[in-house]
């Protein structure tokens, strides 16, 4: 995934572009550029090998006057990270200057036609063979620079966001999509497109989201245009943004994953306002009550989700089967994409995605739509590709999540997933008015009890300096938290780099017990549940192989207290809301060994936030 940025008004087109880049770092930060067609007919293409504070540097002393540009921050798919794949990539004559996030899936077949006819290649990037076809279309065609682009892309095969500029034509800016997010602001006489919302929303509240297929067509003076590639004008339909500059910044914290960790008792308010509704007597979840007859007749329920999603999908599942009594699968969207799905007008799929850009879960979208399922989707983006591509669906509502470590996106997904399995089981009878109503009070206090597990926060960054330099954990959970050491074992896996794999507590005598020793710490979830008795059994069984034992466990806990060698305590909630309250401890440890080790939580290596191509 890639950051693109681009600018056409009547302001410093350099100073939009790279505060720009910098809210689009979380997307990629292996390099970045910037493209500004200067007075007089000049194209200045600076670019550096790794973050934007680097381009800021190599551009310091030079000649940055523009009232138009794009820009770029790289995540790496095509060659390797340095100066020369960086975008922006420009023509060989110089002439164009193209941002490109996305994969050209044919860029070897069209690179070699392009060098049989002469044209001769810098990079390593499939992104600059189609800056050379657009070129080599221009002069061929002799036509302008939007036919040229409209004609490259019918040759193109894959998946792409892009922002071309001329140098010859200081008001104008060509901008398209396909399978890869691309959005427009539109201001008082000026300009703006990206990847996502966050650089233009200080300007502007006005948006256009580009749907597949579409060219953008940015001129000085002129209304916003827009095409499909078969040249036929498209409707423009305008979207008011809810963020704000608030959420964007990280608000005295020193990072964005420790504020958004901290973030989650409000996030999660949000995430219930309006829904849990008449002192928690009932749930509402539109997108489930104006499709009732789907759900009241489905036969399956098939989740298909990425990363940290997934992890939230399988504590779906457990919702959903429990409560509602309906059959649920879950599948990586990756997987599920190539296996032959069989689904029917029976099946519901529902697709989660924090960002719902997420390229693999789009296309399992796609697919299921084809095959007449109803698709339901769930995300955080407002006016991003899955809720435009499903059939309903529910946002969680938690706000922009800059920290690539998830974090309040993942406890808001599970919220948000409970109040539909709520929703879900209301309509077809199988919980009771009052069972509805129990587990609807204890949802309006989670805000207050997570600001209580907020306050282990100390304690856990003392704890995290026995662990820092552990090589390797095992994270054990039974029944709901069993997703919840799956997912605490990712987060110390994507921000501090060491090995860690979560597994279910009973499935570590089927091989992992084997690794046990007083070098391999274990963090266990046992919340005192209807599993409880069988998880003390695993605690011991790690105990007495040597293995060193932090322990989540619920308020007045006396059992594991007395065998683990650290607990950290939560308070009681209902069984199927306890993952929201055990993971928040993993969290903070993973967050500060990382800390201590001197990582970058915020831009972990080799991590975008999304993965908007395959």
């Amino acid at each position: 995934m890639c950051g693109i940025v681009g600018y056409l008004g009547n302001g410093n087109a350099y100073d939009v572009l790279i505060k720009g880049l910098h809210r689009l770092e979380y997307r990629g930060y292996d390099s970045a550029g910037i493209a500004l067609v200067a007075p007089g007919g000049k194209l200045n293409v600076f670019k550096a090998k790794g973050k934007v504070e680097n381009l800021e540097t190599i551009c310091n002393d030079k000649d940055t006057d523009a009232s138009v540009g794009i820009a770029h921050t790289r995540w790496a798919t095509h060659g390797e990270p340095s100066d020369c794949n960086a975008h922006p990539h420009y023509s060989e004559d110089g002439n164009l200057a193209l941002v490109h996030n996305g994969t050209i899936e044919n860029y070897k077949l069209l690179k070699d036609a392009l060098e049989e006819h002469g044209c001769k290649f810098h990079s390593e990037t499939d992104t600059e063979v189609l800056v050379q076809l657009i070129e080599y279309i221009k002069i061929n065609n002799k036509c302008s620079l939007l036919e040229a682009v409209r004609e490259a892309l019918h040759q193109v095969v894959g998946a792409y966001a892009i922002a071309v500029v001329e140098k010859n034509d200081p008001d104008t800016i060509i901008a398209a999509r396909q399978s890869s997010p691309l959005v427009i602001g539109i201001g008082d006489d000026e300009t703006f497109l990206a990847s996502d919302a966050s650089p233009f929303v200080e300007y502007t509240k006005d948006a256009v989201y580009l749907n597949d297929g579409e060219i953008a067509v940015i001129r000085r003076n002129e209304p916003l245009k827009v095409l499909n590639l078969e040249n036929r004008e498209s409707k423009i339909d305008v979207k008011t943004l809810e963020m704000s500059i608030s959420q964007l910044e990280k608000g005295g914290y020193p990072s964005f994953m420790l504020k958004e960790i901290f973030e989650q008792p409000t996030t999660l308010r949000e995430c219930i306002r309006g829904r849990v509704v008449e002192n928690g007597q009932r749930v509402i979840i539109s997108g489930v009550r104006d499709h009732k007859e789907k759900f009241l007749n489905a036969k399956r329920i098939v989740i298909v989700a990425c990363g940290t999603s997934w992890h939230a999908a399988l504590i779906g599942k457990y919702l959903i089967q429990e409560m509602c009594h309906i059959a649920v699968e879950v599948e990586y969207a990756s997987e599920f994409r190539y296996s032959n799905p069989v689904l029917g007008k029976d099946d519901i799929v529902i697709a989660l995605s924090q960002s719902g850009e997420t390229a693999d879960t789009i296309a399992a979208v796609k697919i299921a739509r084809s095959m007449g399922a109803f698709v339901f989707g769930i995300s955080n983006a407002v006016g991003s590709s899955i809720p435009r591509e499903t059939d309903s669906g529910a946002y969680i509502h938690v706000g922009p999540e800059i920290g690539v470590a998830s974090t309040k996106a993942f406890t808001g997904q599970v919220m948000v997933l409970t109040m539909i399995a709520m929703a879900i089981a209301d309509l077809r009878g199988t919980l009771t008015a009052d069972e509805i109503a129990g587990l609807g009070k204890v949802i309006l206090k989670m805000p207050e009890l997570v600001e209580h597990v907020l306050k282990l926060n100390d304690k856990i960054e003392r704890l995290s300096l026995i662990y820092t330099y552990a090589r390797n954990f095992l994270y054990l959970g039974r029944g709901y938290n069993y997703p919840v050491a799956l997912e605490g074992a990712l987060k110390l896996k994507e921000i501090s780099y060491i090995h860690a794999e979560g597994y279910p507590a009973a499935e570590m005598k089927h091989g992992p017990i084997a690794l046990i020793d007083a070098e391999m710490p274990s963090v266990i979830v046992a919340p005192r549940d209807h599993l409880y008795e069988k998880i003390v059994s695993n605690v011991q069984q790690v105990k007495a192989r040597g293995g060193s034992i932090i322990a989540i466990v619920t308020e007045g806990d006396s059992v594991i207290r007395n065998i683990a060698d650290h607990v950290l305590e939560v308070p009681e909630v209902p069984e199927c809301l306890s993952p929201i309250i055990t993971s928040i401890p993993l969290q903070l440890l993973s967050y500060y060994i990382a800390i201590n080790k001197g990582k970058d939580v915020d831009m972990p290596r080799n991590l975008a936030k999304s993965v908007t191509v395959e």
